[in-house]
């Protein structure tokens, strides 16, 4: 069975205006964040060591360790919380449909006995807080008119629960059962984040009118607030308080994160203010931010991680970094197969680095979408939604000033061929096109409907895929095609065609979940029965020495077949990635690179059989 060697994790969603809560496990020292319908688990000390759990049916929103480090909940937006185990294979515990609309904060109480969650929901139902084993409520949260943002647990006795939310109000109950005791009305914007002290003798609201607020823990009155000079001039989203209670970390919309240290008379003055790296857009805005252990952690708006050591402010922060969105293409370069690039279709180019991980991203001088992408030693080709196609230059980790090409109608499929790098073959709906350097050399209308293409690597001859499923083989003489001969064998529109690397056979898949591998000498097929998907081929790869073809579906497998041995004797990688696989590649003979839906890239070891 091929081995999960690494996985580069996805990075928190985010949605702009909001905060995020991701949250920690302090004695594991791991961090909990939520991408899609997948909670991410990460160990701060090593980022490469992450796990996932994807078993919630609509996109989660946030997830918290129990007190004793044994049990997660998480939540979702239908409302629904999934308590479920840290070790042996996640363990669903009991699940319950605790609000009728999306969940925006859970906490545990202290002794890991009750969760309180809120959020959105119908009539009064904002606020719920229920037993963790048998979901029976445990008190009335009255008073809130509009979504619940944050909640938080007294984590001493007597229990006590504060909620804040959009209606500008600070809620106070007593219990359990739990009763309304009391509401303020300070703030003058949402209150986004309330969080208690670790002693429980004072809790914080932080909310979007750039003030902080200190109030008593057990009778809820006001006895103080975050001085205003050298505040935040931003929306602040998230708090987070340091292990010894003295000092907390807040992260704003201004693109700083602050640490206050909080005074014997109940005022926070700020310690040290915190930049992250970044390139000053609004994608630099911090989200979210964790203070856990020595580790002080901040999210920002494009999904950026920075860990800062508590101990030593001054250290430049480690920053991890990843997709956020679909990673729809992969491509490893040929002069050095350690470095994968992936992209997702909302721009992002990731540089990865086997064995290191996230190696920078590659900035390019505008950020369009990317639908199709194609990489070779020193350029890059991609196209978007719109008719144009982008190449650039590739040096090192930064791109060069791209040109561009209009092609005329929106391309459906890029090839770039190895040896005369100058030539790129685009497929549109009608035919193709030729481009040589930056101009278009020939349209050429073929008379079918094309999904898919690719061109031999000495640029000699190009294969067109179409609607029909039929291959048509073409061989390009100047800038001219002439068709050759037409392969029939697919019962489904052709998604994707590939050359082995020594051009002696041709691999392609269809949206009917069947691949082939054909002889190129003879156009005979050469390996048939490849029908182990339940779903249609997104992408396909061939292993460098010829031997292997690797497919990845919508069904969430990857498939390696040999190419001398019968398809049955394949090797498959159940649930490589949650909602399907995208891109994939081969980066050596035994090593298989995947990314998907979650976001997620995965590099697999092959065992030989």
């Amino acid at each position: 069975m091929p081995q999960l060697a690494e996985a580069y994790a996805c990075v928190p969603s985010t949605e702009r205006g909001r905060g995020i809560l991701i949250s920690g496990d302090p004695k594991s020292n791991r961090l909990l964040y939520t991408n899609g319908r997948s909670v991410i688990i990460m160990n701060l000390d090593n980022p490469l060591d992450v796990a996932v759990y994807a078993e919630h049916a609509y996109p989660a929103t946030v997830a918290r360790f129990s007190p004793n480090g044994e049990w997660i909940a998480s939540a979702d937006v239908s409302g629904t919380v999934r308590i479920w185990g840290t070790h042996n294979d996640f363990v669903l515990k009991n699940e319950f449909k605790v609000l009728s609309g999306r969940i925006d904060d859970l906490q545990w109480s202290a002794d890991g006995l009750r969760i309180v969650a809120c959020g959105e929901g119908k009539g009064k139902s904002l606020v719920r807080a229920f037993m963790w084993d048998s979901g029976s409520t445990v008190g009335d949260f009255d008073g809130h008119s509009k979504r619940v943002l944050s909640c938080v647990f007294k984590p001493t006795r007597p229990f006590r629960i504060v909620t804040c939310g959009e209606d500008f109000l600070v809620n106070f109950y007593e219990g359990p059962p739990f009763k309304f005791k009391q509401s303020h009305r300070h703030h003058s914007n949402f209150v986004n984040c309330v969080r208690y002290s670790p002693d429980g003798s004072k809790f914080i609201t932080v909310s979007s009118d750039k003030k902080g607020l200190i109030f008593d823990g057990k009778t809820a009155e006001k006895i103080g607030e975050l001085s205003l000079e050298d505040g935040h001039k931003g929306s602040i989203y998230a708090l987070s308080w340091s292990p010894d209670g003295k000092q907390i970390l807040t992260v704003s919309a201004d693109k700083t994160a602050k640490i206050w240290d909080i005074c014997e008379d109940y005022h926070g003055k700020v310690h040290k203010t915190l930049t992250c790296p970044g390139s000053g857009g609004v994608e630099d805005m911090l989200v979210g931010g964790l203070w856990q252990n020595d580790h002080i952690v901040t999210v920002s708006l494009g999904g950026m991680i920075s860990m800062f050591s508590a101990s030593d402010l001054d250290k430049a922060p480690l920053s991890l970094f990843g997709h956020m969105k679909n990673v729809t293409s992969l491509s490893v370069l040929k002069n050095d197969p350690k470095v994968i690039l992936s992209t997702s279709y909302d721009g992002l180019i990731v540089k990865w680095i086997q064995g290191v991980g996230y190696s920078g991203k590659l900035q390019r001088k505008d950020t369009s979408q990317i639908k199709c992408f194609a990489a070779v030693e020193e350029e890059i080709v991609t196209s978007g939604f719109d008719n144009t196609v982008w190449r650039v230059p590739l040096n090192g980790d930064q791109c060069g000033d791209a040109e561009s090409v209009d092609v005329g109608s929106q391309p459906k499929d890029i090839s770039h061929p190895l040896q005369s790098p100058e030539l790129v073959l685009v497929s549109i709906d009608s035919g193709a096109v030729l481009l040589r350097g930056g101009k278009v050399v020939s349209t050429i209308n073929l008379g079918f409907t094309v999904t898919a293409s690719a061109i031999a690597p000495d640029g000699s001859e190009a294969i067109i895929g179409g609607q029909d499923g039929k291959l048509h083989i073409y061989s390009i003489a100047g800038d001219t095609l002439t068709e050759e001969a037409v392969l029939e064998k697919h019962r489904g529109a052709i998604s994707v065609i590939r050359y082995s690397p020594d051009v002696s056979m041709i691999a392609s898949g269809d949206l009917n979940r069947e691949a082939v591998i054909w002889d190129c000498a003879s156009r005979e097929v050469k390996l048939k029965n490849m029908l182990y998907h339940t779903a249609r081929i997104n992408c396909l790869a061939w292993s460098p020495d010829n031997s292997m073809v690797a497919t990845g579906s919508l069904d969430t497998c990857v498939i390696i077949y040999e190419v001398d041995k019968p398809a049955s004797s394949r090797v498959t990688i159940k649930g490589a990635h949650l909602g399907g696989v995208y891109g994939i590649a081969f980066t050596d003979e035994h090593t298989v690179v995947s990314s998907g839906e979650d976001a997620f890239v995965r590099v697999w070891k092959l065992t030989p059989q």
